[in-house]
């Protein structure tokens, strides 16, 4: 089983923004994320559940963010409590039976439980540093490093380029203002 797969939903959810305010944006949204099957089957007790969900998670890679070991642990600890994880084998879109991790039978269940075991994975086995918040101003975005160095900072290659260029764009400016050059 793919535990980095479930971690990804954890992102995908921290970084719904406003897609979570309406039943329709949030279908929208899962389908443009390639979860078209979870977009139709989603409900509205599912959206104030993922709604909250959101919040906690963002919480845990604020405090990843701020260094904040323990605190980023005590969340993700209370997030296994209040969503504990049933395994149960499943087969789907062709493909072989696997594990699927999940919580009664309601997609939101299958969401916080996924997310939440998938972040709890990740963190145990590969640390806390590995939860991420993009560097670019004024972004924010959550991301997981899955580098081998651990030298993730931006969210995407996008603000990547642009947090790099503001960067060059200041030290020239810097240089411009130094008299004698």
């Amino acid at each position: 089983m793919d535990l980095t797969s479930y971690a990804e939903l954890a992102v995908l959810l921290v970084n719904s923004g406003h897609a979570l305010d309406s039943l329709e944006e949030a279908r929208r949204f899962l389908a443009a994320a390639g979860r078209e099957r979870d977009a139709a089957r989603l409900t509205r007790a599912d959206l104030a559940i993922l709604s909250e969900l959101r919040h906690e998670l963002i919480a845990v890679f604020a405090a990843a963010a701020r260094q904040d070991e323990q605190g980023a642990v005590e969340r993700l600890n209370a997030l296994l409590t209040l969503h504990p994880v049933h395994p149960q084998i499943t087969r789907h879109d062709g493909h072989r039976w696997h594990l699927h991790l999940t919580e009664g039978g309601r997609l939101s269940g299958e969401y916080a439980a996924g997310a939440v075991m998938g972040l709890t994975a990740l963190v145990t086995g590969l640390g806390v540093d590995r939860l991420g918040v993009c560097q670019a101003d004024p972004c924010r975005r959550a991301y997981l490093d899955t580098s081998s160095n651990r030298s993730r900072r931006y969210c995407s290659e996008r603000c990547a380029s642009r947090a790099n260029v503001a960067a060059y764009r200041a030290r020239r400016r810097d240089a411009a203002r130094v008299p004698g050059r």
